[in-house]
């Protein structure tokens, strides 16, 4: 059989030889143009200069897919689900052009002992990818989370083992989750806490959006490295910023305008949700600007508060979920809430009367100028 015969999805989930993005785009039909388009949405999302893409594209184009093996250990699913729904690109363009997906245990074609050494072949190549998703239970040897007899932990270093990078893609597999969440019964742990020797990036979020998987790895693909992160592993392209800066809500905010109840008139003008909850000015991520559903909506925009999912131990640290937060870090504004709209609203009186008195004074030395002159 002639490389030209052979199935992509039979390429890139048994983890035969990968193409460079460009020729699998080729071969799927897909234009110049739609993969240029691809490369500035790329540059757009890691926050690089338009001309960016140019670059972006070069790279792509000369750079082999990279083999990626994707773990699933005590999870929902929820970042896999959010794979499967990703649209820009979409799961089909990710798992067929973009990545060389050789191992996922939810949507590979192979199953068991062909699974199994679909994985072991990538791993014993080395250079590839290890996308990690739910937490790792290390309590009683680590019992409460195995898959063919081995425990989460030994999975994932054997898995690691040649690696260039793991990526831990939601909150669980970054810092423990709601496995991890008091009193943490399994001992759940992210995946920093675990590998040391090959870098780890942490993509949180519950789910995580796939936008940003891709952006990792396209970034990677362009410069030959990781991109800059924070001091939680996390890339500041997509969490440099806090959700309260980027908030289309946010004007309401300054104006002291809030959500009171669920429903009132406030929730429907788009008000700021703040006093409902929302953990947006703790919480950094780029969910406002990338969003879901094809870019169209997000939990906030929906008219949902944020409940700080891409956040170290949110599910201790944000709950109540639905109580506000009882001091905000930041400017100093933000400390005492309650006299943001009485302070904006007396600032915006004294202006109104500083202008007014001023158009008297002028109007008066106006007049008094005029009588001078007849």
């Amino acid at each position: 059989m002639t490389r030209e015969q052979i199935d992509p999805l039979e390429l890139s989930l048994t983890g035969g030889e990968p193409f460079n993005l460009v020729e699998a785009l080729a071969r799927r039909g897909v234009s110049r143009r739609e993969f240029l388009k691809f490369c500035t949405i790329m540059a757009g999302v890691l926050a690089l200069p338009v001309e960016k893409a140019s670059r972006i594209a070069r790279a792509l184009e000369n750079t082999p897919r990279v083999p990626l093996v994707w773990l699933e250990f005590q999870d929902c699913a929820g970042c896999t689900e959010s794979l499967l729904r990703a649209s820009r690109p979409t799961v089909g363009e990710l798992v067929l052009d973009v990545l060389s997906v050789d191992y996922h245990e939810t949507i590979m074609a192979p199953a068991g002992e062909q699974a199994e050494a679909s994985k072991a072949a990538t791993v014993e190549k080395g250079g590839h990818i290890v996308v990690v998703e739910g937490s790792i239970p290390l309590k009683d040897g680590g019992l409460y989370c195995c898959i063919g007899g081995k425990t989460a932990k030994d999975i994932l270093f054997e898995t690691v083992e040649g690696a260039i990078a793991v990526i831990a893609v939601g909150n669980c597999a970054a810092f423990g989750g709601i496995p991890a969440a008091s009193p943490n019964p399994t001992e759940a742990v992210g995946v920093a806490d675990l590998v040391k020797d090959v870098p780890v990036v942490n993509l949180p979020g519950c789910p995580l959006n796939v936008v940003n998987l891709t952006a990792t790895v396209v970034h990677f693909l362009t410069f030959g490295s990781l991109p800059a992160m924070d001091h939680l592993k996390r890339p500041l392209f997509a969490y440099g910023k806090r959700i309260h800066d980027n908030c289309e809500r946010r004007p309401h905010f300054d104006a002291g305008q809030f959500v009171e109840e669920w429903g009132d008139e406030g929730h429907r003008l788009g008000w700021c949700l703040y006093k409902m909850g929302c953990k947006g000015p703790e919480t950094y991520h780029n969910c406002p600007t990338v969003r879901w559903n094809e870019g169209t909506s997000w939990p906030v925009m929906s008219g949902h508060g944020c409940l700080g999912c891409s956040e170290p131990n949110f599910w201790d640290t944000m709950t109540p979920f639905y109580q506000r937060l009882p001091e905000v870090p930041g400017f100093g504004v933000e400390a005492t809430i309650d006299k943001v709209g009485l302070g904006l609203t007396a600032v915006a009186a004294a202006g109104v009367a500083a202008h007014a008195i001023g158009s008297a004074v002028r109007k008066k030395a106006a007049g008094a100028s005029q009588e001078k002159e007849e």
